[in-house]
């Protein structure tokens, strides 16, 4: 069942459509920003401050669902002993490092005009904050620790402990008072955002997934040799 998921497999993904993808990218990295930047409609309270979010809200969820990835293939790694999985996760921590990065610097930029303030440790601010950490610690563990199979190990720990922090984030504008609002698009309710800003953010959300995605392919290459190398 889990042949898809075979290193050769991705190769032949990463070398067969990286063109493609880096294509794509590009047209719908220049649509976004036309739409985010020009078409888009200022807020009438925020007014231009407001189009950061066209960069901050999809860095927050690729963030997100990265370090969801990272934390379940820790899991089959960890457990199932399937350690190829432990490669998916060292190839895209780096990129949900530098999103998380993005989602904490642009959070504060838009936070400083809209809230009065750059930082505020609520439910959602420590808890992104924790998962910036989270990030860190992984990362630095695969270049601190030079045993390899040790170095997996650990980080696959890590990356198990830090799902409890996902739903956390998730559900923090909910559970605690705090600054952030709640979300404006939800699986179970229709978006409460207008559909001229709706279509610029899920656009750019788009280009940074395929943006992610190329990255890992290129990543995972190099990574997956690696992993051969310290496996013998």
């Amino acid at each position: 069942m889990f042949g898809i998921f075979k290193p050769r497999t991705f190769f032949n993904l990463a070398n067969n459509s990286i063109f493609w993808l880096k294509t794509i990218f590009v047209l719908t990295l220049i649509v976004g920003l036309i739409l985010a930047l020009v078409l888009s409609p200022i807020d009438y309270l925020q007014k231009d401050t407001v189009r950061i979010m066209y960069v901050h809200v999809p860095s927050s969820w690729i963030a997100l669902f990265i370090f969801l990835i990272i934390g379940v293939s820790s899991f089959v790694s960890l457990i199932f002993k399937i350690r190829v999985f432990s490669v998916y996760a060292k190839s895209l921590a780096p990129i949900g490092l530098v999103f998380s990065l993005i989602s904490i610097v642009t959070g504060s930029l838009w936070g400083y005009p809209t809230w009065g303030t750059f930082w505020t440790w609520d439910g959602r601010l420590t808890s992104m904050f924790i998962l910036v950490i989270s990030y860190i610690l992984y990362v630095s563990l695969w270049s601190l620790i030079k045993n390899y199979n040790l170095a997996e190990k650990i980080t696959n720990i890590i990356g198990i402990v830090g799902l409890i922090n996902i739903p956390i984030i998730k559900f923090s504008v909910v559970w605690w008072n705090t600054l952030h609002q709640p979300a404006s698009i939800t699986l179970t309710a229709a978006p409460t955002i207008h559909s001229s800003m709706l279509a610029p953010l899920l656009i750019m959300f788009f280009c940074f997934c395929i943006l992610s995605l190329i990255i890992f392919l290129i990543r995972y290459k190099y990574e997956i040799i690696n992993f051969r190398v310290n496996k013998k």
